[in-house]
């Protein structure tokens, strides 16, 4: 990922046109209208190899005649010369180009390769950044930036919206200039061969001029660089998309229901989730849910109430909520209300004041309801009628919802009538919105968005680690199979790899023959299920190839008699290899789910939880998550299905035991990151009930995969567990290690027992604590671009050493603490040295910080480290470090 010489893309100081025409409708010509219509300062500079005079300028013959460097080169020529001029560019010194140009990806160079490859290739000695090809261009508004052919300019403000889609941007363009929406950035993708998602995530979550960001997107090409800058961007403001293709073409048949979730949806769900980014089905919805998040403030909870005046327009909002997101008013609310409403209002919620309600009526509700602590946010609505003005409405409503510590949207309904009222709420800014159905979707999209904002910001319990009892056992065992060429491996394999991570399976053992199986029997004990083994049959059941609850050696003999029958009449081709015994599982009260991993083309391994058993596919209850998992996801995981409700117990059935599908989750996260080849893995059924789970069939597919660095095949980078090491100071050894999510506890504790002036030191301000939000950021690091080093002495945190890298890896900024009983013994200097050679082994070029003058044993360890310091006006000292 890298925003290097984006803003020579976005804020050039001077632009050259290459293509220019004479035709007014050649992109060239349009593109050259664009930049002097948008009023661009700078020099603009028209490039044709037939030189004209255009509107007063010269024409210039080639790139090498231009007066000066242009900062931007916008590209209209044919393809097959954009990789040239881009080389050209490069030499001269330009740094950013927009590619408007098509068919790169499908023309070919002289030699063999693509003309895109070529043009990516003349640019790289350079860093030329290029924007496109195939695009529409990109509009700057706050710099008076119109370098593309949209048909017109874009409205100033502060939204940036991002497209693939060339036919949506002109589109939308339009659709939001009739309707008064400004933009930041308007940037069109195009085929994204280089600059792309990621980049301009990284780019717009940091602008200081960019309140929301809005995508339009039909593919994710780099799926870590994407979710680091997602979630990087996510933090910062909201970040809302639509994406192209929920709907499946049809389900693909597969072998495990694992399988079936390759390239799905609901792993691109999945994905947003976990970068704390909001998702909507429509365009119209994205600008809607840009208004809401970006205005609304003070989330407290999901409990609505809804005050109006026509009963059938709440009746609409209450509808378009759906379940749950009511709030209940409680008998003391009730009552305030009925002191000052008529006799014939609603009495619930909504809230309806009837309808000749004058702002006085509305001003008695509006201080009851906020007042409520049941209420979490107010849906104040308003219908047109010949009694009440909506302008005295809204003047005089507006400074109670404006110092309401609660959410507040507005929904004006009809026209011109509430025009006024209207803009008067969103100068002020209140969203406003047309209809109680998008009032209504509003209120969802937040209570969305501020549940994967907390997600992102929960700390997991601090939970024993986790024993994998034969890790190295299960990547031999992986490898075997894949030398010998087996696809899938058997089941006592299955579960022999399971078993390697620690997850309990039922007694099982494969045999070749009916007197193999009895005595494997009388091992296991009776009862027992049997089996047949073949590598042509993965779902056994369906061929007969299952008995269950065989009570004795003559109810087995003859079973397996019997299937070795059924199973060549239903498949004759497949070779049969013997039979499996195992154990039956008396467990009458569990419950059966499923758990499992996929692959997907895009974002690596994914993990699925849901309701297991043979009506697994008719239920389809399942939800997916990206690895790695930490407990709070997990459960989270959990809580998305149906079957969940299940788990909590019913009917005099005791609780299942959640605590033991999460160990099961946690261990194939592990899995799944350990082991790039498995492909498939589904565990179905996993039995669960109070006394905990246990893993009744597996089945797992390996495929080979390219030699990578570990966990290079996640989405997200997992705990790089490699890095730990221990560390002898004073005759005691600490343990070094990168932070986990789990450490939360830990790292709470570490700075409760700091000093106050030592937190000054550290955080620049006195505090007395540190929140449990900040915590969590500390905690769950993105190990792709940050990595904190923490000491401890048994489980006591001693010190932490941690760095933030920007976008290009160029910069790190540090921090180092150390509890006080440990400073002056040498484990800050250790800390510090152990992140600076980490960073110097990613490439990381400078290491830089701050301390304040007085921060005496900081300035002591950066000169003793090599730093130079340079002292500021505001009594701190800048600390910079070559790493390189």
């Amino acid at each position: 990922m890298s925003v290097r010489h984006l803003d020579r893309m976005f804020q050039p100081r001077s632009v050259a046109v290459i293509g220019v025409s004479r035709r007014p409708d050649a992109v060239g010509a349009l593109v050259w209208r664009n930049l002097r219509a948008g009023g661009f300062a700078g020099p603009l500079w028209a490039v044709n190899h037939r030189p004209f005079e255009l509107d007063g300028q010269t024409v210039h013959a080639s790139v090498d005649a231009l007066p000066g460097t242009p900062d931007l080169a916008v590209i209209c020529t044919p393809a097959p010369s954009v990789p040239g001029l881009v080389a050209q560019l490069g030499h001269l010194g330009t740094r950013a180009a927009i590619v408007l140009t098509a068919g790169l990806r499908e023309g070919r160079a002289p030699d063999g390769r693509s003309l895109e490859q070529a043009m990516l290739d003349a640019a790289r000695p350079h860093v030329l950044r290029i924007l496109g090809p195939n695009c529409i261009g990109a509009l700057v508004p706050g710099q008076a930036l119109n370098a593309s052919f949209a048909p017109g300019q874009a409205l100033p403000g502060e939204l940036a919206f991002v497209t693939q889609s060339g036919a949506l941007a002109t589109a939308m363009l339009d659709w939001a200039s009739e309707r008064g929406i400004g933009f930041s950035h308007f940037i069109s993708l195009g085929d994204s061969a280089d600059v792309d998602f990621g980049d301009l995530l990284d780019l717009l979550g940091s602008d200081g001029h960019t309140r929301a960001i809005l995508l339009y997107i039909e593919s994710v090409k780099h799926a870590r660089k994407f979710m680091s800058a997602a979630r990087a961007a996510a933090r910062n403001k909201p970040v809302v998309l639509v994406k192209a293709g929920r709907r499946p073409d049809g389900a693909r048949a597969a072998a495990s229901h694992t399988g079936a979730l390759t390239g799905s949806d609901a792993v691109f769900d999945a994905a947003v989730r976990r970068a704390g980014m909001l998702r909507v089905d429509t365009l119209e919805a994205l600008f809607d849910a840009a208004q809401t998040l970006s205005r609304v403030r003070h989330w407290r909870g999901p409990r609505l109430a809804v005050l109006t005046n026509g009963g059938g327009a709440g009746v609409l909002a209450v509808d378009a909520l759906g379940s749950g997101e009511l709030a209940t008013l409680s008998d003391d609310t009730l009552a305030q209300l009925d002191a000052c409403l008529p006799t014939n209002w609603s009495h619930g919620n909504p809230v309806d004041i009837i309808g000749d309600a004058p702002p006085a009526r509305y001003l008695d509700a509006l201080r009851v309801l906020r007042a409520a602590p049941e209420v979490d946010g107010i849906l104040f609505m308003h219908a047109p009628t010949a009694i009440a003005s909506p302008d005295a409405i809204a003047q005089a409503c507006l400074p109670l919802l404006r110092e309401a510590d609660r959410p507040v949207l507005a929904c004006w309904l009809g026209g011109q009538r509430v025009a006024a009222a209207r803009e008067l709420f969103g100068e002020h800014g209140i969203a406003c919105y047309a209809t109680p159905e998008r009032a209504a979707a509003a209120w969802l999209q937040l209570r969305d968005h501020h549940a994967a904002q907390a997600a992102l910001l929960q700390l997991p319990e601090s939970r024993a680690e986790l024993d994998y009892p034969d890790r190295e056992g299960a990547r031999a065992l992986v490898d075997a199979a894949l030398a010998s060429g087996q696809e899938w491996l058997d089941e006592l394999d299955a579960k022999r790899l399971l078993g390697a991570y620690g997850i309990p399976c039922v007694a099982t053992e494969r045999v070749d023959s009916v007197d193999a199986a009895l005595a494997a029997a009388g091992r296991i004990g009776y009862p027992v299920a049997l089996k047949i083994v073949s590598p042509a049959i993965l779902h056994k059941s369906d061929v007969g190839g299952v008995a269950l609850n065989l009570a004795d050696a003559a109810q087995l003999r003859a079973e397996a008699l019997r299937m070795r029958e059924r199973v060549a009449n239903a498949q004759p081709d497949a070779p049969l290899s013997g039979f499996t015994v195992q154990a039956m599982a008396v467990r009458p009260r569990a419950i059966e789910t499923i758990v499992g991993i996929g692959s997907d083309p895009v974002f690596g391994p994914v993990l699925l939880f849901g309701e297991g058993g043979t009506a697994v596919e008719v239920r389809a209850d399942r939800a997916i998550a990206l690895p790695p998992l930490n407990a709070v996801l997990a459960r989270g995981l959990i809580a998305r299905t149906r079957v969940a409700g299940l788990l909590h117990g019913y009917r005099g059935r005791p609780p299942a035991s959640e605590d033991a599908i999460v160990d099961v989750l946690l261990r194939l996260s592990q899995l799944a990151s350990d082991l790039a080849p498995v492909a498939e893995l589904d565990i179905n059924p996993l039995l669960v009930d109070e006394q905990g789970a246990i893993a009744l069939d597996a089945r797992v597919r390996v495929r080979h995969a390219e030699p990578t660095r570990e966990g290079s095949h996640l989405a997200l980078r997992p705990y790089p567990s490699g890095l730990e090491s221990d560390l002898a100071i004073g005759g005691e050894t600490l343990r070094v290690r990168p932070i986990r999510p789990d450490d939360g506890e830990r790292l709470a504790r570490f700075y409760e027992n700091c000093s106050p002036e030592d937190l000054r030191l550290r955080f620049f301000f006195t505090r007395r604590e540190v929140p449990t939000s900040e915590l969590a950021r500390y905690c769950q690091i993105d190990y792709e671009r940050e990595m904190a080093f923490v000491a401890l002495s048994g489980d006591t945190l001693c010190g932490e050493a941690r760095a933030v890298c920007d976008p290009d890896n160029d910069t790190a900024e540090f921090a180092v603490q150390v509890a006080g009983d440990w400073q002056g013994r040498g484990l800050g200097w250790s800390l510090l040295g152990t992140l600076i050679g980490h960073l110097r082994a990613r490439g990381t070029r400078e290491l830089v910080g701050s301390c304040l003058e007085t921060n005496h044993g900081m300035v002591g360890l950066a000169r003793q480290m090599g730093f130079h310091l340079y002292g500021n006006a505001d009594g701190t000292l800048q600390l910079r470090l070559s790493l390189q």
